[in-house]
């Protein structure tokens, strides 16, 4: 490839409205020249001569968003052919990743807080941590605006994370050493985390444990799978009350793989309701997963004082668990309990 004479870049603030507010993004633009040896490249290969150091996938991008121009006219086909002579000129906007870990404000409803952690009930729809797809809006992002100390944490203080559809508690390290200690205790399996559940089907059995190994599915490489080598995963179930070929359950993580209360459930015959992914269908009216971290329990990382919490279904969680059951789970509780 011939390199392109290259103009020295320079850098200015414009403005990106990617949320409700514009966020002032510092952006670089950048020109050269065709040389005679690139005659007749691909315009996005030739790109990656005047800016190498991103991806061609990002550079494609810029080309589809009208972000290079060839002598003065915007181009959007990554395949246009260049010649020999061209001046081509592009604004390298930041990639999504680069943009993600940045302080914005999300809606994070606290139940707990101290100087040492928070719990939320994050509601459906809200993904946890900057991902493909979801670059920002984060549960991360609304952690980096909540508090100044969460700049200096790995995640922002994360040490358990819940799919984007599914509601309910998680807790949140303020400091390093809760950030620690917490990571800790989840992992010698200390902390006690509950979800309520509707899935597809009656339960034979009205409790069981499903201990079975989950890993990448072989097939899709968006779902996980009980595979043979898989992590250790083991879900202890209970059945609570079971109407019109629904069953509503109480599911106890002993483990927190990825997806691991959907692929356990759907591995036996028993997908949640609304579960697209993992073969289940829309019912009762719902149309996402049919999952709620409902109680969340363990040794507070400080002053090690026993707190126990829990979070009412939300409302469309809620009606479709009533048609079930009846009633509320714990209804006549405190959202929260904490004792000593």
């Amino acid at each position: 490839m011939g390199a392109p004479s290259i103009q020295a870049p320079h850098a200015e603030p414009v403005e990106a409205d990617e949320l409700d507010e514009p966020v002032a993004v510092e952006v670089e633009r950048r020109e050269g020249r065709v040389e005679s040896g690139a005659h007749g490249e691909r315009l996005d290969r030739w790109l990656s001569s005047l800016a190498g150091e991103f991806s061609r996938n990002h550079l494609q991008t810029l080309i589809e968003g009208g972000q290079v121009r060839v002598d003065g006219q915007a181009i959007t086909s990554c395949s246009r052919r260049v010649s020999a002579g061209q001046r081509i000129e592009m604004t390298l906007l930041p990639t999504p990743e680069s943009q993600a870990f940045r302080a914005e404000p999300v809606a994070l409803p606290v139940v707990f807080e101290d100087e040492h952690l928070l719990v939320i009930d994050k509601p459906a729809g809200l993904v946890v941590h900057p991902a493909p797809g979801n670059w920002s809006g984060t549960v991360l992002n609304g952690l980096l605006a909540y508090h100044a100390g969460a700049a200096a944490l790995p995640r922002a203080g994360i040490v358990h994370r819940l799919d984007k559809d599914t509601s309910g508690l998680m807790v949140v390290a303020k400091t390093l050493s809760a950030m620690t200690a917490l990571t800790r205790a989840i992992a010698a399996r200390e902390v006690h985390r509950e979800y309520l559940a509707l899935v597809h089907g009656v339960l034979r059995r009205a409790a069981f444990s499903i201990d079975a190994p989950i890993g990448r599915d072989p097939v899709s490489r968006i779902k996980m799978a009980v595979v043979p080598g898989g992590r250790a995963a083991r879900t202890d179930v209970a059945l609570l009350a079971a109407r019109d070929a629904v069953s509503a359950v109480r599911c106890t993580l002993h483990t927190g793989r990825t997806h691991q209360i959907r692929v356990h459930m759907a591995s036996c015959g028993h997908a949640l309701l609304a579960d697209s992914l993992y073969g289940g269908r829309e019912l009762l009216g719902l149309t996402r997963q049919a999952l709620h971290a409902h109680r969340l329990g363990f040794a507070h990382p400080v002053s090690r004082q026993a707190l126990d919490f829990n979070a009412i279904l939300p409302a469309d969680l809620l009606a479709a668990w009533q048609q079930i059951v009846g009633a509320q789970p714990g209804a006549g509780s405190d959202t929260m309990r904490s004792q000593g």
